[in-house]
């Protein structure tokens, strides 16, 4: 694929990427988290319609994420990652002036929009046009710096509640975008030529997949839609599960910072190791981790340390893994594509995962929700396996 020669340094591109990764997972993804109750409160709307917006932006990113891969397939990543800051940017001011419960709504549909040109997926695809086969090291890289969105985004989220109130938070939010995160994308990513018309025997970005990357996809897919279930179900209701197994909300708030530095802990394990494994085995390994954590959980053995650091590791190796492996599958030509197509189901199970798991907890009750979670993990092992029957040789790299 032709394009313009990289001229920024790797580390600045990755630097410059990583810190829009905190700011953009941390003021659209994680933002509710925080303003949830807030916003309830302040305006006498339900919670569940509150949180309801949250996941109708999720599935709105779910649309138009096919349309960004190939957006960035075409013209690179900076224009369309510059254009979905603009959308949170958007979405950010719409909601701290929403005065109506249908223009709170419009916002998280602007911001859905948003979300889809700025998370992982479009920054890993736009890696993957920058550096080719290549880019699996920047993917790695840059789900580190992904990894402390939460962290630095919740106490600053929670301090600017406290002088601001809801509102405010989102329109400085919306500031930082305009004002860093716009020029950190505009100035930091190279400009790439639109992609020229191809050679006869050139791979395109729309060239049809053979039968067997079919099959591959299909599985890529699943594992990316049980995983989003899993993932986002214990982020909502991990201190609820943990209180009905007899742990105070003191000691689940304590064990449940035990995730994060798990993921980071295993990222940069990953990191160590250059890329000299093929990634299927980052999945195997991400699939088995998270697996085990929640068997253990489940099961009740009084190890819930354990089990979240195991969950917590594989978490973070499957960020790595989802980017890295359709890399190694498909090639860098359909990369962005690719990713594009993979992200609307996954966006579209973590749409429908909070109402899946209320609906869950309140039917079967906490007990037995660990055991569906538990199950949805070992599925994922189940899929792992097909990926890997599907690879004509899983040690090549």
């Amino acid at each position: 694929m032709h394009r313009l020669t990289p001229l920024r340094p790797r580390w600045l591109v990755i630097s410059a990427l990583g810190v829009v990764m905190i700011l953009t997972w941390g003021s659209s993804y994680y933002l509710m988290t925080v303003l949830a109750a807030p916003v309830a409160q302040s305006t006498g709307w339900g919670l569940n319609t509150i949180t309801g917006a949250l996941s109708a932006g999720l599935l709105t990113a779910a649309l138009v994420s096919p349309r960004v891969g190939r957006l960035i397939a075409r013209f690179g990543g900076r224009p369309v990652l510059a254009a979905g800051v603009l959308a949170l940017a958007l979405g950010l001011i719409i909601l701290a002036l929403a005065q109506a419960l249908w223009v709170f709504w419009l916002g998280w549909l602007v911001l859905g929009a948003g979300m889809a040109a700025t998370l992982y997926d479009p920054a890993f695809a736009t890696l993957g046009r920058l550096y080719g086969a290549e880019a699996r090291s920047a993917i790695t890289a840059l789900t580190l710096w992904g990894g402390f969105a939460s962290t630095v985004c919740w106490p600053l989220s929670a301090l600017m509640l406290e002088h601001w109130g809801w509102r405010g938070v989102a329109l400085a939010y919306a500031g930082l975008h305009l004002c860093l995160t716009l020029p950190l994308v505009w100035l930091a990513l190279p400009r790439e030529a639109e992609a020229p018309p191809p050679a006869p025997d050139q791979i395109t970005p729309s060239q049809p997949v053979s039968r067997t990357e079919a099959r591959q996809l299909l599985v890529m897919g699943g594992l990316l839609v049980l995983n989003g279930l899993v993932v986002f179900n214990i982020s909502i209701w991990l201190f609820t599960l943990l209180q009905a197994q007899g742990i105070s909300l003191g000691q689940a708030v304590a064990l449940g910072a035990l995730i994060g530095p798990a993921q980071v802990g295993a990222r940069l394990i990953e990191m160590a190791g250059r890329g000299r494994h093929h990634p299927i085995w980052t999945m195997i390994a991400s699939t088995g981790s998270i697996a085990s954590g929640l068997v253990l959980l489940a099961a009740g053995l009084n190890l819930p340390a354990l089990a979240l650091i195991l969950y917590g590791a594989g978490n973070g190796l499957f960020s790595i893994a989802r980017g890295a492996l359709p890399l190694a599958l498909f090639g860098p030509a359909r990369f962005p594509v690719l990713m594009g197509q993979l992200a609307r189901p996954a966006l579209m199970a973590q749409a429908i995962a909070p109402l899946a798991g209320a609906f869950m907890i309140s039917t079967l009750g906490e007990g037995m929700s660990l055991y569906v979670l538990a199950a949805l993990g070992l599925a994922n092992i189940a899929l792992t396996w097909a990926m890997w029957r599907s690879t004509r040789n899983p040690l090549r790299t």
